[in-house]
């Protein structure tokens, strides 16, 4: 588990040099899902806090489990997959919800959450129709009613990129998601998986989502 954080952390860093970027700018998400809690400890021995879960429930039952901080340092998990608005009760469980992919999703956690809670917008780039997420063209509108809740603090977007086999394949999405973010005055940008995260640093990732690479096949 070490050696893997710390491979990465360094091809983070690598990537973030030939980018010209600062690779601090650079967030760690490790992606636990389906990862038994002692994966999860093992991870935060080795200095990762970071987390990405993908279903609400298996999520709140490992942090639950985690309840004080675990080795000494607090575990902070966003929440990457669908979240249903039947269940934005819980969006209040994590430090952030990186899926918020319709307006009716965000007035429902906007009801149900008693600070400000950090989202991101997730857009489908390439409008796969199995994807979840706003159309590009859909963001203006939406974005300016969902700023306008109270409760909510949007920072920025995610994306999921479609399968490639090769990487290079999903630059010109990654890319988009970058002029989305900067049309719209945002900071944030999760996009970037094991596959594709180097493309997605260089075109101005500041979250990659990382699992197969960390943790192993599931």
């Amino acid at each position: 588990m070490a050696r893997n954080l710390a491979r990465i952390r360094e091809s983070i860093a690598d990537s973030a040099r030939q980018a010209g970027r600062d690779a601090s700018d650079i967030e760690l998400v490790a992606v636990s899902k389906t990862v038994p809690l002692e994966g999860i400890l093992a991870a935060i021995d080795a200095g990762q806090t970071l987390f990405g879960e993908n279903r609400v429930q298996e999520a709140l039952l490992k942090l639950e489990a985690l309840g004080a901080p675990a080795a000494g340092q607090a575990a902070a998990f966003h929440l990457i997959g669908h979240l249903q608005s039947n269940k934005a009760r819980h969006g209040s469980a994590f430090a952030m919800v990186e899926s918020v992919d319709s307006v009716k999703l965000a007035r429902a956690l906007s009801r149900r959450s008693h600070d400000s809670l950090a989202i991101l917008l997730e857009v489908n780039v390439a409008g796969e129709a199995s994807k979840d997420g706003f159309q590009p063209d859909e963001l203006e509108p939406a974005l300016r009613e969902i700023r306008a809740l109270p409760n909510l603090n949007v920072q920025g977007l995610m994306t999921v990129a479609p399968l490639a086999v090769d990487p290079e394949e999903v630059r010109p999405h990654f890319r988009r998601l970058r002029e989305l973010r900067d049309a719209f005055g945002l900071d944030a940008l999760s996009m970037g998986m094991t596959n594709d995260y180097e493309i997605a640093i260089a075109e101005g990732a500041t979250l990659v989502r990382i699992g197969r690479a960390i943790f192993g096949e599931r």
